[in-house]
């Protein structure tokens, strides 16, 4: 049977925890890691989340997660491979405890899964409307499936999409924009007539 889902309000110490964590996963792979970032609902300050720190990991070759699989195991991880999700591979902590603490997911930094994380995560650390409105629904969908996990997190796909696509078309925007005065900017300089020496 699976554990129920458990939300609890946001708490301070989070992003103190992920640093402490972040600190053990480099001492035993930071060869191997290229990124490493805090993601999910505890990255999101304010925002109820399930108390786990979710660490994402880049590294060069997804190859190379082979290397990773044993010196996380000492700092207490088990790996469950790709766990569903190909192109990702999944670690958890404490092994077989029905409460997770920690989840590593290891990436590449150009895959969508890495894109997806970090779009998601900054949107709403910056627009407290949208972290609003995913807080109610995680309240709302967490007592409507109460131990059903797939249930729980399907239902949130659609909220989260939304907000990615909506980042993607800002980071878009606003690329477009900085690139609008890069070129205004190189049409005055080229029109500009030098200065005259005294």
């Amino acid at each position: 049977m699976s554990s129920s889902i458990r939300l609890i309000d946001y708490d301070p110490k989070w992003p103190i925890l992920y640093e402490e964590e972040k600190a053990s996963i480099l001492g035993v792979i930071g060869d191997f890691i290229v990124d490493i970032q805090h993601i999910g609902s505890t990255a999101v300050p304010g925002l109820a989340a399930k108390p786990i720190i979710d660490i994402m990991m880049a590294i060069r070759r997804l190859a190379l997660v082979e290397n990773c699989i044993q010196p996380l195991q000492t700092i207490g991880y088990e790996y469950l491979g790709e766990y569903g999700i190909p192109g990702r591979h999944y670690f958890r902590k404490p092994p077989g405890h029905p409460h997770s603490t920690h989840h590593v997911h290891v990436v590449e930094r150009e895959s969508d899964f890495w894109e997806r994380h970090i779009l998601f995560r900054d949107f709403l650390r910056v627009h407290s409307d949208e972290a609003q409105r995913y807080y109610e629904l995680k309240r709302e969908v967490a007592a409507k499936f109460v131990s059903e996990r797939d249930a729980y997190t399907e239902a949130k796909t659609a909220f989260i999409k939304s907000v990615v696509d909506k980042a993607r078309a800002s980071k878009t925007t606003d690329s477009q924009r900085r690139g609008a005065r890069v070129t205004k900017e190189d049409s005055w300089l080229k029109g500009a007539k030098p200065r005259e020496r005294n």
